[in-house]
């Protein structure tokens, strides 16, 4: 097309009228150019003599015609272009010296006068293409590339998009081969759409040409591509599963050659009919032998048919497979999938219109509408557009940033929640659609720029009013205003106001934008009334002022999206559905379009399994044509099929479901049969077997067909006008001695397949051999890595006696070297053979026995691999839970519609028997015994038709069945499963419940409690109740009595099954019960005032200080509590305090007085409560006992003495002395005391009576407590022990180091006075005198004055005692020979305090010692001690007992003192012991 351009004004517009005056003055010169094409005239009838000079005159003229005929066709189409461009000028110059404004009121769809023409061009060239369009209202052109919208900012300086007056242009710059395609105007208003279609072909200057292809199918590649490479597509990626927000990588692999690393095949990659480029989304890569293309995160956009297609030497090659994409996990459960396919149309200033594909919904809650968000280029947040969910996939979003970029995307909502979000868009650059700039370039000599300020003159400065206001979408959410700007803007920038008047008030305008500033012309209104029509009018505004108003516009009403207007709202339905097999896993579906089409976006296929009411979308992007392969069925499962049609409004009812589908391959007409094989010949007759055919077609063999010849014939004969039936056949009527051959055909419901080759020729002469003839029918079942199940079916022809058994042989296929399996005959038609090699291919031959010997081998089996099969199956033994009947399962997880499951018990087949019954469901089949017993024991096997060889077996046991009989016994004699039998607990207000919990319960199951045969229901005094999940029924009684003694049942009933439990209640276990009832009824009652919470307990502190504790509840601040002693009132320092909710009285040093009744009393205005505890001062036994440390030796002047330390000790504990298990009472030769802190027995000048085994027991209320010392004087080891008989049995040696006398026990001392301790030693040699306080050594100064004169008197002197010089006090004196310890206790008190009083267990009542003056003798305290001989090797090892608690401390230091300390402590629990139940008072 060429347009011409007069005096710098570019054709604006073409008027309906020129155009037609165009149109008829280019058909009158077109007519008038059209002269006849020349023709030769006919000649007359010549001579034979000339005709052959006219023939060389008719060619030489015919070439010469030809030649002019061309260039008359030429000329012509020169000359209709020069007629066309100068009515096209002189139109120009008409219009430009007019210019006047042509206005039509009639709606006229759009219209191409010029359209776009074709270019091929090479390579870095540019391509323009032009149209012009009428129409009224003025359309609307939107540029496509191979049906894809055109954006210049894709690639800034590729496109670029012109608009002047009608005229549209679209200028390519540097073409490359990739820009080849089919380019479309697609020009729309309100009345229609028409598209202009033109081929860009851009051609390398080498010559290699690449086209572009042609929408609505996988593009096809014009011309031939040259290449020097040859390409083989090996491994090719088939159809492809994936989820949202994986990635995944589609593979193909090839071979190239030659493989050139720098030179890789091109590649081309279609999703549909889409060229794909590298972006974000998707990645491809050609090398290393493979083509692949990637998605790094996937997204439901990306479902659809991917085509692969390579350039090779002799064209192309390609593969196609589709990849399904489903939704990702929803963040919340039922949420619907994400929208797909957002786009953005109709950019203006601060206007855009985003759309979408709505995504399918099967099990989710339907679609209530859609929140869209955009987002800024070069931002992370996102915004959401909308306040609330729109319901149609497009929304108007204005507020936008002239200038700036966005991105879209959106999410779905339903009464679940909302979706995840969609892919977001392409990147869109808000600006106006328009330029006041525009630059047109014409091919040839004119070059044109047009400035819409210079059409409008210098001083123009009001505007003129808008025109065309019109609305562009109109749904019951919104209406979406179009107009067209003025034409003179008054080089200001502008904007709009929008007025509305409603129908019946036409003089009442109403202005709609009050707080927003329109900048495009484009506005969408969102709160119009549904039931009222609006006309609608736009002023413009700049600077200056504002412009008149337009024209209103025709009345606009919204309208219901799901109303049946034409092209508004939901589609109906499609229509017929119809579902075909495909292949195992596929299914074809197709369907008739809904009768209102309604801009279909696609459709939506779901599909079902039969029986279990859960549709499954089987595409997750709307497709667009009606039909459809649907992929990733189930094998062996029954489908149906359901489609719904999409568009902008939604998705549409469903169509009707299709008729079942039984999912296998499609069905075809069988292979041929083989293994043609004569079994027996009588001479007139013979008896033929052959294979079945490898493929069945998919459907079961109904017939074969035989036919026959003799030898050397060419003719082929029926047998038989019937077909056979079976594997076996007679052939009658044949001639003795000929030679026969014969080919069988297979048939099934598709049809009948190949012949089978023919057949040996076999003679027609009767068999008369003793042996029998050939097994045939050999198959194999059971077929595992080692092992496998042979089959085979006895010989027609027996020979001269029965068949007696078989020998089976075997060799590796190829092989000829066939082995026998079997070294005896079996005499059943099947062998399991084992050994095999895994993966080791082998064939078998079979030989019938009888007597005569060995009869001929059946033809060699098929090949056979030893290797299990992949296909899942589950064979079981057992029970029916409904019925109780046994049976055996077999379930395959592949088999054809036509398979048959067959049965068989020892390896023959179970026909009708009234032992069991065979019944298949899909792909399970069962067989039921009527009444098993141990007849039916044995091995079952069962085989499956139309599978690769798919059977397996289960053998039966004894024990085993008796297992299934005693569970099916159960199951017909049904009770009620028991977790727990009838019980009674007695409950905290002296309720008595009894309960009884079943395993499981059903809702409707039934139960009543009889009481002494009468059946008690719920109701006054009685509370009866269950639980049915957990199994719990109960019945409570609130006043439990002696009328409530006797036997309890509770029988219940649930379905077919039932169960009763009994509990006897009478005599001491009732007695029982009722106490224990009414002592919680008290107690329920006592707890209603203040009340004890725990009742008086006691323990004992380390210091050995008896503490009764009890515990309060329910006081408030007037109750009071008191502690009574023996009914006698205990006054303490300080009162208790109930409101503390604990109470304590400390009995310290606890004794024989302080035994006695304790009883604690609390009250208030609510009542009173009481706890009594009696104390007899076995808790101090208790403790102390348990605190007792071993045994240990002291020597003394008068003898040895036997001591046993503790926390406490008083002589009113019960000790107990034992010489050789013979009780020790006090005597002068053995006596019996102690002290506060041990008990101690002394041997007078022991003897050798005296030796033997020693012990004391120390009793208290509950257990005895003893310890032990051996005095047989054997030495057990060194240091100490060696001394031990020297001590015990040779006193007369005086030589060891002792006290002789002159220390007291315990001295008791006035402060501020001074204390003198002194003594007489003895030793020889003269001994070591050491003085200890508390067991630290004492050293002289002025306080302590330490004194050893002559070898004989030691003595301490301490000035001005004070309290702190309280203590124990000793001595140690030793030589080589050995040596003493003695103790003193000193006791300091002030003055005016009275004398204090000895502690129990003191040997004597000490008096005061004056100052400076030497104390009387008294009787001397024991020797360091010496413990039981043990092994330790040194005197400071402790005994393995445990020693007392480390409160007792020895007054020996333990560096020095030749005794072990006596610190170990005593493993007993603290001294503390609690009543077991509060004492009931």
């Amino acid at each position: 097309m060429h347009v011409f351009l007069l005096n710098g004004y570019l054709l604006l517009d073409r008027k309906s009228s020129s155009v037609k005056s165009v149109k008829k003055e280019q058909v009158e010169a077109t007519q008038a150019m059209a002269e006849p094409a020349y023709k030769v005239p006919t000649f007359r009838e010549r001579e034979p003599e000339g005709m052959q000079e006219y023939q060389r005159m008719a060619a030489h003229f015919g070439r010469d015609l030809s030649t002019m005929q061309q260039e008359l066709h030429r000329m012509r189409v020169a000359t209709h272009e020069q007629v066309e461009n100068i009515e096209i000028t002189r139109e120009v110059r008409e219009r430009m010296s007019v210019r006047r404004e042509y206005h039509t009121d009639t709606p006229k769809a759009p219209d191409f006068l010029v359209g776009l023409r074709s270019h091929t061009v090479w390579e870095k060239t540019p391509v323009k293409l032009f149209c012009t369009v009428a129409g009224s209202p003025t359309p609307i052109v939107k540029w496509y590339k191979n049906n894809v919208p055109i954006d210049p900012l894709s690639a800034p300086g590729k496109y670029k998009i012109e608009k002047k007056y009608g005229v549209h242009g679209l200028i390519i710059s540097r073409c490359s081969v990739a820009d080849s395609g089919v380019y479309s105007a697609v020009a729309t208003n309100p009345e229609g759409k028409v598209t202009s279609k033109a081929t860009v072909c851009v051609r390398r200057p080498a010559g290699a040409a690449e086209s572009a292809h042609l929408p609505g199918q996988v593009p096809l590649l014009s011309g031939i591509h040259r290449s020097k490479l040859e390409v083989t597509l090996l491994d090719r990626f088939g159809v492809t599963f994936g989820t949202e927000g994986e990635s995944l990588t589609l593979v193909a692999t090839m071979v190239v050659v030659p493989d050139l690393p720098n030179l890789p095949p091109e590649a081309l990659w279609y999703r549909d009919d889409t060229l794909l480029k590298p972006s974000r989304w998707v990645e491809m890569s050609v090398g290393g032998g493979a083509a692949k293309l990637t998605f790094p995160h996937l997204n439901k956009d990306d479902e659809g048919l991917y085509t692969l297609r390579i350039w090779t030497k002799d064209g192309t090659t390609e593969h196609s497979a589709y990849l399904f994409v489903k939704d990702a996990a929803p963040s919340v459960v039922g949420a619907p999938g994400s929208p797909m396919d957002v786009t953005v149309s109709d950019v203006n200033k601060d206007y855009v219109l985003v759309s979408w594909k709505p995504p399918n919904t099967t099990n989710e809650p339907l679609i209530t509408g859609y929140f869209v968000d955009r987002r800024k280029s070069g931002t992370k947040d996102w915004v959401q557009c909308n306040g609330s969910p729109v319901k149609v996939c497009k929304l108007p979003v204005d507020g936008l940033t002239e200038g700036a970029s966005y991105h879209f995307r959106v999410r779905a909502v339903n009464s679940a929640g909302i979706s995840l979000p969609s892919r977001m868009s392409s990147g869109v650059t808000a600006a106006e659609v328009e330029s006041d700039v525009e630059v047109i370039k014409i091919e040839g000599k004119y070059d044109i720029v047009v400035r819409q300020e210079e059409l409008q003159g210098v001083y123009v400065t009001l505007l003129e009013p808008p025109t065309e206001v019109h609305a562009t979408e109109i749904n019951r959410a919104y209406v979406v205003l179009s107009w067209k700007p003025p034409s003179l803007r008054g080089r200001a920038p502008l904007w709009y106001l929008i007025e509305k008047v409603c129908e019946g008030n036409s003089n009442l305008w109403q202005r709609v934008n009050t707080g927003v500033q329109i900048r495009s012309p484009r506005y969408a209104i969102f709160d119009l009334d549904v039931k009222k029509a609006c006309r609608f009018r736009i002023i413009a505004v700049n600077k200056y002022g504002p412009s008149e108003p337009s024209e209103p516009s025709d009345l606009i009403q919204k309208v219901d999206p799901h109303a049946t207007v034409p092209s508004i709202g939901v589609p109906s339905a499609p229509g017929q559905v119809i579902a075909s097999r495909n292949t195992k896993t596929s299914a074809f579906v197709q369907w008739d379009p809904p009768k209102n089409l309604s801009n279909l976006m696609g459709y939506y296929v779901d599909c079902c399994v039969v029986g279990s009411k859960v549709w499954t979308p089987c595409n997750h992007r709307p497709y667009k044509h009606t039909r459809f392969v649907v992929h990733g069925l189930i094998p062996g499962e029954t489908y149906i099929f359901r489609v719904q049609a999409v568009n902008a409004y939604g998705l549409s009812e469903e169509s009707q479901e299709s008729a079942p589908l039984f999912i296998d391959a499609a069905l075809t007409a069988p292979s041929a049969p083989y293994g043609i094989t004569l079994l027996s010949c009588d001479g007139s007759s013979m008896t033929l077997a052959w294979k079945r055919p490898k493929n069945t077609g998919g459907t079961r063999i109904t017939s074969y067909y035989v036919d026959k010849r003799e030898a050397g014939s060419l003719n082929w004969k029926e047998v038989s006008h019937s077909p056979a039936t079976s594997r076996v056949y007679k052939v009658e009527n044949l001639t003795a001695g000929v030679f026969y051959e014969f080919k069988v055909q297979a048939g099934n419901l598709a049809g009948v397949g190949l012949p089978s080759e023919p057949s040996k020729a076999f003679a027609c002469e009767e068999w008369t051999m003793p042996e029998p003839g050939p097994t045939y029918d050999l198959s194999f079942w059971e077929v595992r890595d080692h092992s496998l199940l042979l089959q085979w079916r006895a010989p027609v022809y027996s020979g001269a006696s029965p068949v007696t058994g078989y020998f089976v042989e075997m060799a590796k296929k190829g092989s000829s070297d066939f082995v026998t399996v079997n070294a005896e005959p079996v005499t059943h038609c099947y062998l399991k053979i084992t050994g095999l090699e895994t993966g080791a291919w082998y064939v078998f031959k079979v030989r019938a026995v009888n007597v005569a010997g060995k009869g001929k081998a059946s033809d060699v089996s098929d090949a056979v691999c030893a290797k299990a099969l992949c296909i899942r199956f589950f064979f079981s033994c057992g029970v029916d839970e409904e019925t109780g009947d046994i049976f055996l399962s077999f379930e395959a997880s592949e088999i054809s519609e036509h398979s048959k499951f067959t049965w068989s018990k020892s390896y023959k087949e179970i026909s009708e028997s009234n032992r069991a019954s065979v019944s298949t469901v899909g792909r399970r089949s069962r067989l039921t015994f009527v009444n098993p017993d141990k007849e039916d024991l044995g091995i079952y096997s069962v085989a499956v038709s139309d599978t690769d060889g798919l059977s397996s077996s289960h053998t039966i046991t004894e024990e085993e069945l008796n297992k299934v009989l005693e569970l099916s016994y159960n199951i017909r004699h049904p009770i009620v499963p028991l977790k727990t039998e009838l019980n009674y607990e007695v409950l905290e207000k002296g309720h008595v419940r009894f309960w009884l919990q079943v395993q499981k319960m059903s809702s409707a199951a039934s139960y009543r409690f009889i009481v002494n045969d009468k059946e008690v229901t719920s109701g006054e005094g009685h509370k009866i109740s269950h639980n049915a999940s957990t199994g719990l029924i109960q019945m409570t009684i609130e006043h439990f009595t002696r009328a409530n003694e006797g036997t309890y049942t509770l029988q219940i009933h649930d379905g077919k099954a039932k169960n009763q439990s009994s509990l006897v209640l009478v005599g001491d276990v009732f007695k029982a019960a009722l106490k224990e009832a009414e002592f919680q009824r008290k107690e329920h009652i006592r707890k209603q005032g203040p009340h004890f919470s725990e009742y008086l307990t006691f323990h004992v502190n380390d210091d050995c200080t008896v503490m009764l504790v009890c515990k309060l509840a329910n006081v408030k601040k007037e109750t009071t509590f008191m502690w009574f002693k023996d009914d006698e009132e205990i006054t303490l320092d300080v009162a208790p305090n109930p409101m503390s909710g604990t109470c304590a009285l400390p009995i310290p040093l606890f004794s024989r007085k302080d035994q006695g009744v304790y009883k604690a009393v609390l009250g208030d205005d609510r009542g009173k409560d009481t706890s009594v505890f009696e104390i007899s001062g076995q808790g101090n036994v208790f403790t102390s006992g348990s605190s007792a440390s071993e045994l240990m030796l002291q020597c003394t002047p008068e003898g040895i003495r036997l001591q046993c330390y503790m926390k406490y000790y008083t002589e009113e504990m019960k000790t107990s002395w034992f010489h050789k298990e013979s009780k020790i009472a006090s005597s002068e030769k053995m006596r019996i005391g102690g002290t506060s802190e041990m008990a101690w027995m002394q041997i007078c000048e022991p003897t050798d009576k005296e030796k033997g085994h020693y012990s004391i027991e120390i009793h208290d209320g509950k257990s005895s407590h003893t310890r032990s010392f051996d005095l047989s004087g054997q030495v057990h080891g060194t240091g100490m022990c060696i001394h031990l008989p020297k001590c015990l049995f040779s006193l007369s040696s005086v030589d060891r180091g002792r006290v002789v006398g002159g220390l007291p026990d315990v001295v008791t001392i006035m402060e501020y006075k001074t204390l003198s301790l002194t003594c007489t030693v003895w030793g020889d040699p003269k001994p070591e005198v050491t003085w200890f306080k508390n067991e630290q050594e004492v050293l002289s100064d002025d306080h302590n004055q330490i004194s050893f004169e002559s070898g004989k008197f030691a003595s301490l002197t301490i000035k001005n005692v004070t309290v702190e010089d309280s203590g124990k006090y000793s001595i140690n004196v030793r030589n080589k020979y050995g040596g003493e310890f003695v103790e003193i206790t000193v006791s300091v008190y002030k003055q005016g305090e009275p004398i204090p009083e000895p502690k129990l267990g003191q040997m004597a009542r000490p008096t005061p010692i004056p100052t400076s003056q030497a104390p009387p003798s008294k009787p001397q305290t024991p020797a360091p001690s010496v413990k039981a001989p043990t092994a330790a090797p040194s005197p400071s090892v402790k005994s393995p007992t445990p020693t007392p608690p480390p409160s007792i401390k020895s007054p020996t230091p333990t560096p020095k003192s030749p005794t072990p300390p006596r610190s170990a402590k005593s493993p007993t629990p603290p001294r503390f012991m609690r009543s077991p139940t509060p004492t009931k008072k």
